[in-house]
């Protein structure tokens, strides 16, 4: 089974079992979509919305949120870790939101990344999720799966978004990035499959009897 075969069998398993692929990040629209995403940053997406309820609740656009301290940012998202850097990177990127594009979030890559705390894929996720623009956002599971599933091998994360963009049509990656991330934390999991038990490891390499070994990020 070639690579352009193997996308074939895994997007048909995935659309079968996750037809629907609602956002995991509780939010109400792209402002607040951009800081649940920024603090998800190495913490679970329902750390953050178990956080995030109390936060909107005082500052939900940019400037309201920009009129909070830094320190009454730091005290409500703590929990998500790397406090410090987050709550900087939330009122200086509020800030910027409010003198530099009206309140708005911006819509294109170039702004979205010059913003304090965004990164690439951070802005991916707001773009795909929350414009609809095609993107490919890769994260862990993302990139630890690619792998497993021979669609890339795994030089970097750059790379490995660079491989699924060219194997899956564009139409497809905003709904495909969730499925993946949905596959990863259900039945793929790093300590669990190593790419020899869930059904897609499966279909993809039937002969596979040693456990994957995945380069991390």
């Amino acid at each position: 089974m070639n690579k352009t075969e193997r996308a074939i069998v895994i997007k048909k398993i995935l659309d079968k079992v996750y037809p629907k692929t609602p956002i995991p990040l509780d939010h109400q629209d792209n402002f607040t979509l951009l800081i649940a995403v920024l603090l998800s940053a190495q913490c679970t997406d329902e750390r953050v919305n178990q956080v995030t309820p109390n936060l909107f609740s005082i500052a939900s656009d940019p400037l309201s949120m920009s009129k909070l301290s830094v320190n009454k940012i730091y005290k409500i998202i703590k929990p998500c870790g790397l406090g410090p850097q987050k709550s900087k990177a939330i009122s200086k990127l509020s800030k910027i939101l409010v003198n530099k594009f009206n309140c708005e979030v911006p819509n294109n890559f170039s702004d979205l990344e010059s913003l304090p705390g965004v990164g690439h894929k951070t802005a991916s996720v707001v773009m795909s999720q929350g414009f609809g623009i095609p993107a490919f956002a890769v994260d862990t599971h993302i990139h630890r799966l690619a792998q497993r599933w021979g669609l890339t091998n795994g030089k970097n994360v750059k790379k490995t978004e660079e491989d699924l963009k060219k194997i899956f049509p564009k139409e497809s990656w905003n709904k495909l990035h969730l499925q993946i991330i949905f596959w990863g934390r259900e039945y793929c999991m790093a300590k669990t499959c190593y790419g020899t038990e869930c059904k897609i490891c499966k279909s993809c390499y039937p002969k596979r009897k040693k456990p994957f070994v995945h380069k991390r990020p």
